[in-house]
């Protein structure tokens, strides 16, 4: 998996490339506790090379959410079918924005 961060004004945009499951979700984790979310309010994920998600990466995921003072801050866009499909079947389908 490979992690591109980018900070734009208060949004940092994190795309993510390859597949977040239980071997990948702890890189992503290790990186938002080194890294943080870099003094950003919003946080907004880019999945459009992302090809799957476990309920691992979900986890990390929520992780990140509870890093941001407001937890409605946090977005997903640019899903394949199965990654989509991963969210709306988890409850997450709130988080998908189309972009």
């Amino acid at each position: 998996m490979t992690i591109t961060r980018k900070l734009n004004g208060k949004t940092l945009e994190i795309a993510l490339t390859g597949k977040l499951d239980t071997s990948t979700s702890p890189e992503l984790a290790a990186d938002l506790k080194k890294k943080g979310l870099e003094g950003a309010e919003n946080l907004l994920w880019d999945f459009s090379e992302l090809d799957y998600i476990s309920s691992a990466g979900f986890r990390v995921l929520l992780v990140a959410q509870n890093l941001l003072d407001d937890p409605d801050n946090m977005k997903v866009m640019h899903t394949n079918d199965m990654v989509q499909t991963a969210f709306i079947l988890t409850g997450q389908g709130e988080l998908l924005i189309d972009v």
